[in-house]
């Protein structure tokens, strides 16, 4: 049993979603108590005890402002991120991109953290959900105990132990001479778009798909994935016709070209309401992204294909955050629950640190009164809030952070893509800059 204090915060995880928002809470005179299970149990991904330790790469991607991602850093910026902050003073050459020495970065925020005069930290590991106002986040690698009291509150349908991801690429790279239009036997609308292969391309495309290196992080056993998430290459492993009688079946489809059935095809579904995203259905994978992006691209239409989220299989704790979550990064049952992080389907690190932020912020927000805010769907943060806690419940996989989650007028859509980028860049950042001005 941990012991409570009714005049805080307690933000039960000291990696990059708990951290910020603990600054953000005790930025603005509240209390926040952090707790953090290292050094006393450690997680299989983690080699120290410092806060926001990176264990996958130093990498915060781009810094470009036709990225996403370098909107949102930029956004984080302007709602004064400690965590971006850090980054930058901490940072090692890497192009255009923000990477940071590992070490440094992480001692930084522990420092700062515990130097805060309104941070209490506490060592040790927090078994089930705390009473009063409360953010978890406890991140992908969510120990049992507290796994087994979210599961109990969210529904255990609700809660899921890995990532089984197909990629995802931008609607405008699809090739729209080579892809059709048509649900299988035509069963209602047509809602999905085809890449049909001719024989000789299946063949092409099984032997680089077999042949594939994947990703050292491959530590996932099938037997705990559901047959129907299976990574297409462990599919493939059974033999040729594997892919071809399962994902990638052609039955009920014709070719309006050739007017026959394709000997093998891969269907691509409308991933969001403005159907600038496209996922490819049943390619859930553990092949490296530069694998991806090489056998993928192989598949017919998709040879310019950009990708905006690639494949992965691997151990996640994630919650259904459609029907977990509101876009304040509430729990929908408890006013004065919030989780943030990667345990909420967001990937990326600069994406765990936004809805850390932002769970902060509101979080102290409730503490002082006030009502919890949205963050506008024209920006980045706003858009990926928005869309975790609004996709299809049934198909919910993990977020990043794309141009594909943006509002695009219609005006946009004549635009040459680094024009259009450019301006939904400068529409996300005014819109942020009206929220502090505002509200913050």
């Amino acid at each position: 049993m941990i012991e409570l204090r009714k005049d805080a915060v307690t933000v039960v995880g000291g990696g990059l979603a708990g951290s910020e928002a603990a600054w953000q809470i005790a930025q603005r005179d509240v209390p926040a108590v952090l707790y953090e299970m290292r050094p006393g149990r450690m997680t299989p991904a983690h080699e120290t005890d410092l806060f926001a330790e990176l264990v996958c790469s130093n990498s915060l991607r781009s810094n470009r402002l036709t990225s996403a991602n370098g909107i949102l850093k930029q956004e984080l910026r302007i709602l004064g991120s400690l965590l971006v902050r850090c980054a930058e003073e901490n940072a090692v050459p890497a192009g255009q991109a923000l990477a940071v020495d590992r070490m440094r970065f992480a001692r930084d925020i522990t420092e700062t953290l515990s130097a805060h005069p309104l941070i209490e930290v506490r060592r040790r590991e927090v078994r089930s959900i705390p009473e009063g106002p409360t953010i978890l986040a406890t991140g992908p690698l969510t120990s049992d105990a507290l796994s087994e009291e979210i599961g109990a509150l969210i529904g255990r349908d609700h809660l899921y132990f890995y990532d089984a991801l197909s990629p995802i690429v931008s609607a405008d790279s699809i090739d729209c001479d080579v892809v059709f239009r048509q649900s299988r036997y035509d069963k209602g609308d047509a809602d999905y778009l085809n890449c049909p292969f001719s024989r000789e391309q299946y063949e092409a495309f099984y032997e680089a798909l077999i042949s594939a290196e994947t990703t050292m992080h491959a530590d996932y056993d099938p037997d705990e994935l559901f047959e129907g998430c299976l990574p297409i290459e462990i599919i493939a492993s059974r033999g040729i016709d594997g892919p071809r009688f399962g994902p990638m079946k052609p039955k009920g489809l014709t070719d309006p070209r050739t007017g026959r059935m394709p000997w093998a095809v891969v269907q691509l579904r409308v991933e969001n309401r403005a159907a600038t995203m496209y996922n490819l259905v049943g390619f859930q994978t553990s092949l490296t992204y530069p694998e991806q992006q090489r056998v993928f691209r192989m598949i017919p239409g998709l040879g310019e294909a950009e990708f905006l989220r690639y494949g992965v299989v691997h151990r996640n704790t994630y919650i259904n955050a459609p029907t977990g979550l509101r876009p304040t990064w509430q729990f929908r049952g408890r006013d004065d629950l919030f989780f943030a992080g990667q345990i909420t389907g967001v990937e990326g690190y600069v994406e765990s640190t936004a809805s850390g932020l932002m769970a902060g912020i509101n979080a102290a927000r409730l503490m002082r009164g006030k009502y919890p805010i949205e963050m506008p769907e024209q920006s980045v943060i706003g858009a990926l809030a928005g869309h975790i806690t609004s996709a299809d419940s049934e198909s919910f996989q993990p977020m990043n952070s794309n141009f594909g989650l943006l509002p695009r007028p219609d005006s946009m859509r004549r635009m040459k893509k680094f024009e259009r980028r450019k301006l939904q860049a400068e529409i996300a950042l005014q819109a942020v800059e009206r929220v502090v001005d505002r509200e913050l």
